[in-house]
Formats: C-alpha cells, structure tokens, sequence
C-alpha cells in the first residue's frame, strides 16, 4: 500500500487560538463595518485573510535571528541576504525594504510618471495602487481563460502575447516596463509559464522595454512548472528560479510570502541604472541601502527562508494543503478558481450567491457570511478590491468577484482545513437564503478595501 502524503515538517511550538459564538461575532463584524480587515485578531479563529507575513518560521530562521548584525551601515546580516538573492535569481543589485509595496513606492518613483501605461497580468491591489496614484494606468494583458473559474488551465496566470503586443504598438512611447506577477494573485494563485516568460521576454526585446517580475511567490510559480512544464520534471527548484529571471531585469518581492518571514521585501535588479535611482528613493522612503527599513535579524531570517522555500519538499507540503482544501470542496460542489492556486482557494461568490446583485458586492458578502458561521476570516478579491476607475469614477465590475482563502505557511493542520470547507459548506447550502449583500457607507479614493465601511442591506 502506497503512504499516504505527511508534512515536510513537525511541530515546535504551538499558540492558542479561541472560538467565540455567533452571537459574539455578529456584534465583531457590525462594529467593524462589515469589513474583515477591521476585526481584532482575537475575534478571529481561523484566519485566512492574507499568506503575507503570516507563516511560521523555521527552527533554522529562528537561531538566524540570534545572529542578526543591527550595524547601520554594512552589516553582515545584509551580505547574506544579498548573496543569497543573487544565489537565487542572478541578479547583483539589491536594495532591502521593509515590505513588498516600498519596494514598489521606490522603484516606480524612479519609473512611472503621469500619463504612463504598465501592461501586466492582472495587477495586484498595492502594485495598481502605486500606478494610479502616479496617475498612470494598469493594463491588464491576462489571457481571457483565467475569467473563467470553472475551466481546467494550467497556467491560468499567463500574459496574452497578443494583447500585450497591442499595448506596446499603441502606447509604445508611454510604457516604462511589463510588469509579470509570479504567481498571478488577483486570477487565483495561478502560475505562469516559462514559454510565457520567454514570450514576454521576445515581446518586450521587440519594443526596447524592460521587464520586471511582482515576485511574491515565485518559488510557488517554480514549483508549478516543475510539475506541470515539459522539460523541467527533472530540474530543481533552485534551477527553475534561476532560469526564470533570466527573463527578467529586475524584481519587487514581499518576503512576507516566500521568503518566509514575518516582515520585509526587496528589489533586485541587474541594472545598474534602476539600482543607482532606486538607492536614493531607497534612502528617502525606507533607510539606508543596507538596511532598507528591515533589521539585521530580518534580513539573516530572510535569507534562510529563501533558501529553504526554494527547495521541493518546502513547496510541496505547502502547495498539497491548498489543493487538500479543493478536493474538500470539490467533495461539495462549491465553485472556485480551478485549478487550485498556489497560495490559497479563490471562491467564485456569484456562483454561490445568485441573488445578491454585483451591485452589492456578493464576494464581500460570502466573505461576512464565511465569519459569521465559524469565525473564519477570508478576504474579498473582487469588485471591492478593484477600486472605482479613475476616470470615470464608476466601481469596476469587469472582473472576477472571489472570496480568498489564504493559507498562512507552515500554520494550520488539515484539521483546520476540515474545519473551513464543513463551514462554507454550511453557507453554501443556505445560499439561496441570502439574498442583499452589503452597500458603501464610506470609501478611500484608492485601495478603499483595506478601510472600507460598509452596510447589510
């Protein structure tokens, strides 16, 4: 008889979580304005709102952290880091910040300027963030199959060669850079192919345009065309990456996601233009060049999880728990974004909530519904998140309304993965019941979904 599939890991360390009623949670989420990000960590059971900055680290991270170098100016903790980096994607510029979206507000003060266009695929919600505040505009250049959940791709995440081409040819002069985000979060945690990085290499080498790679959970993106690319079952993961950023001239990364830690990021790059511009806004926004609004005993962390994130076993017992979670749902009947992403479960919300009109924002819905059963607490990727175009000020409903199930690394048992398929079960059964979702009381001009404040209808 063949074993069944065990974590790469054991457990050292455990921390209590609470339950709470329903009744508790039904006065939570009221004073919170509907709104998850809103609640109080101990309001929450499971919590699945982000895989950024959640997960455990390792026995080995933990010792690093006893040897952090806190020197101001350089400091061996960021030589390892630096090495590390470059071990890993060949690139020799790096310059740390303290998560991933500084390392965006420093690149693109040196890059985007008003007026600008940034095709990509799928621009996550900090990365649009800092383009529209710039007021530049994101293009989005995802192929059409990821807007269908229930259709079977592997490389859901891919640049449309065609319609990135379109972009260069009519807005050639006005674009700085491509933009690829490993994996594509907003699609579903989809990856990317290596043909498709090549292509969008050919593309960009076309028009004389750089490309840089959103590069949050890009050993997850390795790990997916190991098995799923022909001609690179045999190859490491360590390889994979190496060979992906040959594609690329430089990278923003939020170490909170593969690198695991609990706080920073970086940009690395190979030009030294980039580097030289990037190191002053560096300065101004974050600290030095060395330290980049991270400590030494960061930095030493991050460069163990790199190292260790990047190895098969790691990214295995990871990526299996997440698609452990879609074989429960599966067993259900409840719609998501197939196949299952590397980083979490994306829910399709109309599909489940037929009744509940996009104009009340049936992912956020799901999202309040999902707490209120079992105090579990996802998150809205969808219309909320998409923010109101910025031209005409009319909310964006042209993409797809998810609720997102993150799994934190490293973290919760498939117990806790029992637990949060039997819970959207519950809803899910009672979904024709639900019927009004939620309106805006009050929003932000932009990235409105971190503070939004909403009503039930």
């Amino acid at each position: 008889m063949e074993l069944p599939f065990a974590e790469s890991w054991k457990i050292k360390m455990i921390e209590p979580i609470r339950k709470s009623t329903r009744s508790e949670r039904e006065k939570w989420i009221k004073e919170a304005n509907y709104n998850v990000f809103q609640l109080k960590a101990e309001q929450v059971y499971i919590d699945l709102l982000t895989d950024s900055g959640t997960g455990a680290m390792s026995d080995r991270q933990w010792a690093g952290i006893m040897l952090g170098d806190e020197s101001y100016a350089g400091a061996t903790s960021f030589l390892k880091m630096k090495d590390m980096i470059t071990k890993i994607t060949g690139f020799d510029y790096v310059l740390p910040t303290h998560q991933g979206r500084a390392a965006e507000n420093v690149l693109f003060s040196c890059l985007i300027k008003a007026g600008d266009f940034i095709p990509g695929n799928s621009h996550f919600d900090t990365t649009k963030g800092h383009i529209e505040s710039r007021k530049a505009f994101a293009i989005d250049c995802t192929i059409d199959e990821a807007k269908d959940t229930q259709l079977e791709v592997p490389f859901k995440g891919n640049v449309d060669p065609k319609k990135l081409e379109i972009c260069l040819a009519e807005h050639h002069d006005k674009i700085p850079f491509v933009i690829v985000t490993i994996t594509n979060n907003t699609a579903g945690g989809q990856p990317v192919s290596m043909e498709n990085l090549r292509e969008v290499r050919k593309i960009a080498n076309k028009y004389k345009k750089p490309v840089l790679f959103d590069s949050a959970r890009f050993a997850e993106n390795a790990y997916f065309i190991k098995i799923r690319e022909k001609g690179y079952q045999n190859k490491s993961i360590k390889e994979i990456c190496k060979e992906m950023f040959t594609y690329a001239d430089g990278m923003t990364m939020s170490a909170k996601k593969d690198a695991l830690v609990n706080m920073g990021g970086f940009i690395a790059t190979r030009s030294q233009e980039w580097y030289d511009c990037a190191k002053v806004f560096g300065i101004v926004y974050e600290g030095y060049i060395t330290y980049g609004g991270m400590s030494g005993r960061d930095m030493n962390a991050l460069a163990i999880g790199l190292d260790e994130n990047t190895e098969f076993d790691m990214l295995e017992t990871r990526i299996k728990q997440v698609e452990y979670l879609a074989q429960r749902l599966d067993e259900f009947g409840i719609p998501y974004q197939r196949p299952a992403g590397g980083h979490a479960i994306f829910v399709d919300a109309p599909k489940v909530l037929t009744y509940v009109p996009k104009e009340e924002f049936p992912a956020q819905t799901l999202t309040v519904e999902l707490y209120l059963e079992a105090g579990i607490r996802g998150v809205e990727i969808g219309y909320l998140l998409a923010d109101r175009d910025p031209v005409t000020r009319e909310n964006r409903f042209g993409g797809l309304d998810l609720l997102r199930l993150a799994i934190p690394r490293r973290v919760y048992t498939n117990n806790h993965m029992d637990v949060i398929a039997v819970a959207l079960k519950n809803v899910f059964d009672r979904r024709e019941t639900i019927t009004r979702g939620v309106k805006i009381a009050w929003e932000a001009e932009i990235m409105r979904h971190f503070t939004v404040k909403l009503q039930r209808l």
